[in-house]
């Protein structure tokens, strides 16, 4: 679809979105289907509300009224992340993309939304993949601009073939509109000819989780900031990296973007990436045990006056990082301890869901649910459960942006209270509780399966808030990890990198 302003200038723009977060390590995989389950809008069909890597489409159509631009749309498609993409599936969406480009042509700004993490079958570099056919189609002269998500990989390819690369700042990820919309002002005044852009890139050899939310990466960001508010570059980025995915351009890496400077963009993105390797090993939350976590819950007064649950986060067992999330460790150390007034969210499973479904609201029925996609989940809990709520397609928000958990039920035994449901996805929102029907404070404990999307939406109503580190499929120390595909030399697996 073509948008067309009122005082219509020269410049036509084009934007599309293809994304994904590939866990190659996770025994799932990922196929056309779950984007639709996900987040799959045809051209000209993406909703006015953002969602996390297509935040470039409401961004383009309010600069497109500002700067008077003529934007094309193409297709937005975003998959919960998951195991390896299947190859018919991303050469499918990459040639749905191109073509749909092809026929908007000529173009002078393309702006993408993309993860940076994206592995299909016989495509170690989705987005490096995708970028260098788009420049190939545009030419040299066209910017190309993308938003990627931190926890990606950054590759030569994708330096070498776009203009404009720029992460969200945050994790969690709070700003990723912000930065679709600070993206779509600097292509403009790249097109103005205001600005030359050149990128300079940083390997920290290096990875580690940075939460943004705790210190020392609190202070980080902030500076960056400051440097981009100060006008001293035009954008900083830090790639986290991902360590789920076995790719040659895991890690850190930061990414500089000053005007026509490239000196001072490398210098700076030394000075940064050697800063952020001093930081290995401090900037994780403390992890503690399955076990620990239920313990500190059991020794809270079930009949005390606290309004607050304690909120714990099962961190490696999240969908967002790729896992089918289905892991019943957590929820077997809570039996175990005759742990009650908890509630869990969310554990995937839609063969019990559509039980539960043909069951009814208020039936009483033996359930067999979770642990069924692993080996490395726990074994699926039997239990006479009562089923309290059924809701269809439920949801929760992240921002402004809604995320599908497909239908859903809300079943309770023995004072354990669990939300079932069939679309994947990492706990964002309280809200993810109260669109079932639950009040948390009617809890003394919420366990969640997330890492850090999470905390802020979750600080101002826990009274605590604990991560708890559980063994499963996803690869959490990269030490041992089984890569076969990285083979620079990278803090932990070596001591010192750099020297």
């Amino acid at each position: 679809m073509t948008y067309v302003t009122k005082r219509q200038n020269d410049r036509r723009v084009f934007v599309a979105s293809v994304a994904t977060e590939t866990n190659t390590f996770s025994p799932l995989r990922t196929d056309l289907q779950d984007f639709k389950d996900s987040f799959y809008a045809p051209a000209g069909e993406h909703p006015e509300t953002p969602t996390l890597c297509s935040g470039v489409f409401p961004a383009a159509r309010r600069a497109a009224e500002k700067y008077h631009w003529q934007l094309m749309e193409g297709t937005a498609s975003w998959a919960e992340p998951g195991g390896m993409v299947n190859g018919e599936t991303w050469k499918f969406l990459k040639n749905q993309l191109l073509a749909e480009l092809s026929a908007a042509m000529p173009v002078n700004i393309v702006l993408l939304g993309l993860h940076g993490a994206m592995v299909a079958q016989n495509c170690q570099d989705c987005e490096g993949e995708l970028l260098a056919a788009v420049r190939e189609i545009v030419g040299d002269e066209v910017i190309i601009a993308a938003t990627l998500d931190p926890h990606s990989h950054q590759s030569q390819k994708r330096t070498e073939n776009a203009d404009l690369l720029i992460a969200f700042k945050e994790f969690p990820h709070t700003d990723f509109a912000e930065v679709a919309e600070d993206l779509c002002q600097l292509a403009e005044r790249v097109a103005a000819g205001e600005v030359a852009p050149v990128m300079s890139v940083f390997d920290c050899k290096m990875i580690e989780v940075l939460p943004t939310s705790i210190e020392p990466m609190r202070s980080f960001v902030d500076k960056i900031k400051r440097y981009e508010k100060q006008g001293e570059i035009l954008s900083g980025s830090i790639i986290h990296g991902f360590m789920a995915g076995d790719v040659a351009d895991l890690g850190t890496k930061v990414i500089v973007i000053t005007d026509g400077d490239a000196k001072k963009g490398a210098e700076l993105a030394r000075e940064w990436g050697m800063e952020l390797f001093s930081y290995r090993g401090i900037t994780r939350p403390e992890f503690i045990t399955a076990q620990q976590a239920i313990e500190v819950a059991k020794t809270r007064d079930i009949n005390s006056q606290q309004v607050k649950p304690l909120v714990i986060a099962d961190v490696w067992d999240n969908p967002g990082g790729g896992v089918p999330g289905d892991s019943t460790i957590m929820l077997r150390e809570a039996i175990s301890q005759e742990l009650t007034a908890v509630v869990f969210g969310t554990i995937w499973d839609p063969i019990a869901v559509r039980t539960c479904f043909s069951a009814g609201e208020g039936a009483i029925i033996r359930l067999r649910f979770g642990g069924k996609m692993s080996d490395q989940t726990g074994d699926p809990v039997d239990a006479d459960v009562t089923i309290l709520k059924l809701v269809r397609s439920a949801q929760q928000s992240f921002g402004n942006s809604i995320v599908p958990l497909g239908d859903s039920v809300w079943l309770e035994f023995e004072g354990i209270h669990v939300i079932l449901n069939t679309v994947r996805s990492q706990v964002f929102s309280p809200d993810l509780f109260s669109n079932m029907g639950i009040t948390l404070s009617d809890f003394m404990t919420v366990v969640l399966k997330s890492t850090n999307h999470f905390y802020d939406a979750f600080l101002p109503v826990a009274s605590e808030i604990l991560y708890a580190a559980v063994d499963g499929p996803y690869p959490s120390d990269p030490q041992t990890n089984d890569y076969k595909n990285l083979t620079r030399k990278i803090w932990p697996r070596i001591e010192n990198p750099h020297q």
